[in-house]
């Protein structure tokens, strides 16, 4: 396994702009410089983040509370995609498929490296949709049985399997889960009850997109694993947000996607498939028989742009060089430092809980009597500041998602805003 000096270093001796390696050298000599401190410590480190912050080129003149949905690059991450564009778009056919598309097996590597597999269990995507699609279109299932999932599942994944249920009289069951929870143990209960004989797969949220409450992923994949059911975990907000391995969930299969919290390219993701599985999991466009053991038939999607997966590898960079305890720290810090702000705000409650085993940099918070959608707007509207408005079935609110460029003069910006609408009302 590669220290994350030896990956750094590896890195800058590949890079040809001088600026990249230089913006790599400042976050690692600033990383060094917090090198002696705990996670927890450095996460209160304005310093520090200050440096992170400005590895940055987002505008000041939005405060983007929504990196949840999709996050900006740092620069290093940019800069590499637009020079790989470029060599690409030389000798295409040679530049991008003989130089460029070869470097993805690098790329596979550090991925797996980073989530704790083999190699050979990784597949670069587009997207967590597509990863996610792959696994749900790709398996056999017959007329009756059962997939397990809750109501506040990715609205794209539950059209996915209402399409086979449609199609093919699969049975879609969905279990409503607390919001919040008390404890963990109430979400891993709600799957428990909802397993019957017929039940045949469960597909879980590592992190609820709309909450952002993280779920007892191992347990409820040791549940079903007793009970010969597959598991697969829908990692798209959870991955690079906070730290942890494969083997901390126990999954037979995870998706992801990497323009989230790994900052890099828009447009790319990850495929886990634990290996023996493989063989057995159809690919969403169709490959050769005898790629049937090999991951890379999940990536068979016809002509594509090398450039922004072999730049994965620039994300990969940035992410190791801060180091993943210290971002997952300074991004709780970050959620807490607001909701703490609003948490004795008369009318203000939070959908989300305040315990760090389950959530980190997502949070929903709703104010009593205001629909959420009129607080997006006039935030926006007239403070240029970005959020998420969330209406379901089961509660409304709205998701704030800060990230290590935030600084906390626009969280309190934020925070005095939600003050005022929560006191005095909107303005009319």
């Amino acid at each position: 396994m590669r220290s994350r000096r030896d990956f750094l270093g590896l890195g800058l001796a590949a890079l040809s702009v001088p600026t990249i390696g230089a913006l790599l050298k400042e976050v690692e000599a600033a990383t060094g410089s917090v090198a002696h401190l705990t996670p927890e410590q450095v996460a209160m480190d304005e310093d520090y983040w200050s440096i992170i912050q400005n590895s940055f080129t987002v505008t000041r003149g939005i405060v983007n509370l929504n990196n949840g949905g999709v996050s900006p690059s740092p620069r290093i991450v940019t800069e590499a995609l637009v020079r790989y564009i470029w060599q690409q778009e030389d000798a295409t056919a040679y530049t991008m498929w003989q130089l460029l598309e070869p470097q993805s097996e690098t790329i596979r590597t550090g991925l797996a490296e980073l989530f704790g597999c083999d190699r050979e269990e990784i597949a670069i995507t587009r997207n967590a949709s597509e990863s996610l699609e792959i696994l749900l279109m790709g398996m056999d299932f017959k007329p009756g049985d059962e997939i397990l999932t809750t109501t506040q599942d990715y609205p794209r994944m539950l059209t996915t399997l209402r399409q086979r249920e449609r199609r093919e009289g699969l049975v879609l069951k969905m279990v409503k889960i607390p919001i919040p929870p008390k404890n963990l143990s109430e979400i891993t209960a709600a799957f428990e009850k909802g397993i019957t004989s017929r039940t045949k797969l469960i597909l879980v949220s590592h992190q609820v997109n709309i909450t952002g409450q993280i779920t007892p992923v191992k347990e409820i994949c040791e549940l079903a694993r007793a009970k010969g059911i597959e598991t697969i975990v829908d990692g798209a907000h959870s991955f690079a947000q906070f730290d942890f391995k494969q083997k901390d969930l126990g999954c037979d299969y995870f998706g992801t996607s990497l323009h989230k919290w790994l900052y890099a390219p828009k447009g790319t993701g990850l495929l886990y498939v634990k290996r023996d599985k493989i063989a057995k999991l159809w690919p969403l466009m169709a490959a050769e028989s005898k790629q049937a053991n090999d991951i890379r038939k999940f990536e068979e999607i016809g002509t594509h742009s090398a450039a922004p997966r072999v730049a994965i590898g620039e994300a990969l960079l940035f992410h190791n060089g801060i180091g993943g305890k210290r971002k997952e720290a300074r991004l709780r810090y970050l959620s807490r430092y607001w909701m703490n702000r609003l948490k004795d705000v008369p009318k203000v409650s939070f959908n989300t809980s305040f315990d760090p085993n389950q959530s980190c940099a997502i949070a929903n918070v709703n104010i009593e009597g205001v629909d959420p959608t009129a607080i997006g707007n006039y935030l926006f509207n007239k403070h240029r500041v970005f959020v998420t408005p969330i209406i379901h079935e089961e509660f409304k609110g709205i998701r704030i998602t800060p990230n290590v460029y935030t600084t906390l003069n626009e969280l309190d910006r934020f925070c005095n805003l939600m003050e005022s609408i929560a006191r005095n009302g909107l303005p009319t």
